[in-house]
């Protein structure tokens, strides 16, 4: 068994792209839904799974994320050089990076044009 995709609705496709693109994932391909819904997959270059599935269903203003999302986590190797990039395209923490344990690794959360939260984590080397 792979994981192979994480879908969730979004309603721009642009500023939801650039996001993602942001954050260092990359745009691979579209699928059209007949004349529903365009399906946007992007993914972690040079890695061909798992992908994050953007589906844009035409004529949606908004969707509620509800109370069953949390988030989906990314591995950076600097949080200062990543957040100062994001900073640059106006992405911004919720707060200040934090460990949840005495010498854990740096954390911190930011959210894409919809509201879902992405955490970002500095990889270590234990």
């Amino acid at each position: 068994m792979d994981l192979i995709h994480t879908c969730y609705r979004i309603t721009d496709p642009e500023r939801s792209i650039a996001f993602y693109e942001a954050l260092g994932l990359e745009k691979r391909r579209e699928l059209p839904i007949r004349d529903e819904a365009v399906n946007y997959f992007l993914g972690v270059p040079g890695k061909p799974q798992p992908e994050l599935e953007l589906t844009y269903n035409f004529g949606v203003d908004s969707y509620e994320l509800g109370t069953a999302y949390g988030h989906i986590a990314l591995t950076v190797d600097s949080m200062d050089e990543t957040l100062a990039a994001l900073a640059e395209k106006g992405i911004e923490p919720e707060r200040p990076p934090y460990s949840v344990r005495e010498g854990g690794s740096l954390l911190c959360f930011v959210r894409d044009p919809d509201g879902y939260r992405i955490e970002l984590i500095e990889r270590s080397d234990y």
